[in-house]
């Protein structure tokens, strides 16, 4: 039924009542935009139920009334998948009023929690049991479990636990038409046919609301060592890291690289930062070791007797290790304050990418003379998770650009080349951020065409009517006549 937009909103007030909708502008105008700043948007209202209950049913009002959904967590991605457009003919779907806890398995190691629990609070409740949720990011203060989920969010500990799909034990979300799919209860061992909710992590809410999730816990952390390692080259970087690994084994929590001009801009941006080490080197590593209570006592030698035989080998020049949880947080204060200090710097296209994680040092060296030679002026970056492949690929723009107008210009087409030169070595244009609408454009152009088919597909068959963030991730083909 196509109706009015007054009538679908008479009937959401009545559901929701005056603290699940709202259409106050000072109210709804902070989440029109993403957090980057690259997209606003216009919505009809903002909605906040308070129980899943009152999701499924502002889905089927939605469904009756042709109304789209854009649903949103922190409003903290980085791809513009949780802003509406400018037409105002949808809903934003807050899930933050839904924060509950709703258990935590001291015995299972694990918790079920609903999907606007920021991840700071989950973090919190973790060790409040003496356990930990293993993953983090910068923006743990204002991100959601339901939008970690949606857009299998990843972050420094992926080398050790995984992203948001190897986290996630069970979900519960509601679907396009409104049915509540629940499988909050994990088993071990469980084939009664397809893993239903590995299709809606990392499908950015375009094929149901996530409203719960049953996450993975770990114990916590009795130790951990920091080691700062002053290399010649990437592919040093590379054989320290299975060089480590082979000494650590699953001790082994982080191991993050960039170059010494990102070291240089973050000792430029931010005056509390010291450098590590005294000379400078091509490329730095940032090595993170810990230990549970049992092997806690043993940790920091076995982190000795590491490096030591690194530097043996000759893949370390130079290295530090923090001799005090304040020394280890400076380390890592480096690291995360890469990207704020390059940005600082100018106009950038920034790329959230990956390839194979072998050949990372190989296309880090093929990738950034070659940008440079083909676009004059600028500066090629390289730095992040080296050990699962993904790196954070930034062109800084030639000195006296101007932001905004470079970025819409000769930005635009530095971009389609940087994410030519990923497709052509089996990689990836997203590695941890999602599409949104930021990339749907160029996953068309350079995905694969059997998987956008197939990704179609299942859009079709969940959400024909395509009300769930639509312009997001992937549209049905233009010749699919819509109901």
């Amino acid at each position: 039924m196509n109706s009015s937009p007054d009538a679908f909103l008479t009937e959401a007030a009545a559901l929701l009542g005056p603290r699940g909708l709202t259409r106050d502008a000072d109210l709804v105008s902070p989440w029109l935009t993403d957090w980057r700043g690259r997209f606003t948007g216009a919505a009809l209202a903002l909605a906040a139920p308070a129980n899943t209950a009152e999701v499924a049913a502002l889905v089927r009002l939605c469904r009756a009334h042709r109304v789209p959904i854009v649903p949103q967590g922190g409003n903290s991605g980085m791809s513009g998948g949780a802003t509406p457009d400018d037409s105002g003919a949808a809903v934003i779907l807050s899930l933050r009023r839904m924060n509950a806890i709703r258990s935590v398995d001291v015995q299972a190691r694990q918790a079920t929690c609903e999907a606007g629990v920021v991840l700071q609070v989950l973090h919190e409740a973790a060790e409040a049991q003496g356990l930990r949720f293993p993953l983090t990011l910068g923006g743990k203060g204002s991100a959601t479990v339901g939008g970690l989920v949606s857009t299998n969010a990843g972050g420094t500990q992926v080398l050790r636990h995984g992203s948001m799909r190897a986290l996630v034990l069970g979900l519960e979300a509601v679907l396009p038409d409104g049915e509540i799919w629940s499988a909050l209860t994990p088993l071990k061992k469980d084939n009664r046919g397809f893993d239903l909710k590995q299709l809606f992590i990392g499908s950015e809410g375009t094929l149901g609301v996530i409203t719960a999730a049953t996450l993975r816990l770990v114990p916590q952390v009795a130790e951990r060592v920091v080691i700062w390692a002053g290399l010649s080259s990437i592919t040093a970087a590379r054989a320290l890291l299975l060089h480590c690994e082979a000494a650590m084994g699953e001790a082994m929590e982080g191991f993050e690289v960039l170059p010494q001009s990102c070291l240089d801009a973050v000792l430029d941006h931010v005056p509390a930062a010291r450098t590590p080490l005294s000379a400078p080197h091509t490329w730095h590593a940032l090595i993170e070791v810990v230990a549970d209570a049992a092997s806690a006592a043993t940790l920091r030698e076995s982190a000795e007797t590491m490096i030591a035989a690194a530097f043996e080998c000759g893949l370390v020049q130079d290295a530090a290790i923090a001799a005090s949880e304040a020394q280890a947080e400076a380390m890592w204060l480096i690291r995360e304050s890469v990207a704020a200090a390059e940005r600082a710097k100018g106009p950038a296209m920034q790329h959230d990418i990956s390839v194979p994680v072998e050949r990372m040092p190989d296309f880090l060296d093929m990738a950034v003379p070659a940008i440079e030679a083909e676009y004059p002026g600028t500066h090629a970056v390289g730095f992040g998770h080296l050990g699962d492949g993904n790196i954070h690929f930034h062109v800084i723009a030639p000195p006296g650009s101007t932001r905004g107008e470079w970025e819409a210009g000769a930005g635009k087409a530095i971009s389609r080349r940087v994410h030519d030169l990923v497709a052509q070595w089996d990689g990836s244009i997203s590695a941890e951020h999602g599409i949104g609408q930021l990339k749907r454009a160029e996953l068309e152009r350079l995905g694969d065409p059997v998987t956008l088919s197939l990704m179609r597909q299942i859009k079709a068959a969940l959400d024909p009517l395509e009300l769930l963030n639509p312009g997001k991730l992937v549209a049905l083909a233009p010749s699919a006549a819509k109901p």
